[in-house]
């Protein structure tokens, strides 16, 4: 027999079929006719007394009832037992991917280089990644000078999409701005530590670059050699524009003689700087769908890597609903005519 032919999956249950041949010979040794000889021989011949012993069969009734139970008694076992035969091959179970989107609020990410600005196209990666993600759980963390985090890592997408009009609010205070990176990894890897490290664990930093203080490369390494690489999109053009005040003009440099607007700029010298140390990718925004795509891909790259094995199992068809409803439908036979009683009438 084929390894995709019937079979049983639990085959220990026909060894209760044993109780059929167990019960006939319980009911032979206690019949009628055993005692006989020593009880009845008194009042007829022995080839006399079957004559005189055999039941008229009851009304309504065919066969012999220890026939008709045995018959239901072995369809259930054999639908204990499982029968069943053709398969489909699927992948076993490996751990997600996990995705957590660092996105920068901080004042520069208001500069208007990009229409309709550099958080306003943000935005838009961000909608365009939710919607293409096929295989990340996903979380999102907001940060300034201080981390936000707008959704824990999760399976509903509906929950990220309606997270993003709050990235069109001054979600940084004004007294808090400024773009706090290392406080935005640091709150990162709190989510993201806890989770199976068989799994792709991996940050999205979006960010124009433009930190105020020294790139924490020594911590972005630190995550990687934990297992949780980082990935970022740069956002906005190395022209630049100037920086919008919350109050209204443009920023303005306190350590500047002439007080002129801050001019911020894409860096994407220090932004790839950031995605080499943390063993990820850079990319720029650009129209389409292309950049998310390929970061989506490049994050689930050790998650494919780790499943390189490729083991299957296979799911059988189970048939143990055939024996099933052919017990179900005797059973009613039985009690089809419950009023009726041996030896009476209709």
């Amino acid at each position: 027999m084929s390894a995709a032919g019937p079979h049983l999956a639990e085959p220990l249950w026909l060894l209760g079929l044993l109780a059929i041949p167990a019960l006939w010979w319980w009911r032979r040794r206690r019949s009628p006719l055993a005692g006989a000889p020593t009880a009845l021989r008194a009042y007829a011949d022995a080839h006399l007394l079957p004559h005189l012993l055999v039941t008229p069969p009851t009304p309504g009734r065919r066969g012999h009832p220890l026939r008709r139970w045995a018959l239901l008694w072995a369809l259930l076992m054999l639908t204990l037992a499982g029968p069943r035969w053709g398969y489909q091959e699927v992948r076993l179970f490996h751990p997600g991917n996990h995705l957590l989107v660092l996105l920068d609020v901080s004042r520069s990410m208001r500069c208007t280089d990009l229409a309709p600005d550099r958080l306003g196209r943000a935005r838009q990666e961000l909608e365009d990644l939710i919607r293409a993600n096929r295989h990340h759980r996903l979380g999102l963390i907001a940060f300034a000078s201080v981390p936000h985090v707008l959704a824990p890592i999760t399976e509903d997408s509906a929950t990220l999409l309606s997270r993003l009009p709050v990235l069109a609010t001054d979600l940084a205070s004004p007294q808090l701005q400024g773009s706090n990176l290392e406080a935005a990894l640091e709150r990162a890897a709190q989510l993201l530590d806890p989770l199976p490290a068989e799994g792709a664990r991996a940050i999205l930093l979006i960010s124009d670059g433009d930190f105020a203080t020294p790139l924490p490369l020594e911590q972005v390494r630190a995550l990687a050699a934990r297992g949780i690489r980082l990935h970022v999109l740069g956002v906005g053009t190395e022209q630049g524009a100037l920086v919008p005040a919350s109050q209204g003009g443009w920023v303005r440099d306190p350590m500047d003689p002439t007080r002129q607007p801050v001019r911020s700029t894409l860096e994407p010298e220090r932004l790839e700087a950031l995605a080499v140390a943390g063993g990820g990718r850079y990319r720029e925004a650009v129209h389409g769908e292309t950049d998310t795509r390929a970061l989506l891909d490049a994050s689930a790259e050790r998650a494919r890597s780790a499943a390189a094995g490729d083991e299957r199992t296979r799911i059988w068809n189970e048939r143990f609903w055939i024996p099933l409803i052919v017990l179900a439908l005797l059973v009613l036979a039985e009690f089809r005519h419950p009023w009726r009683h041996p030896g009476g009438g209709s």
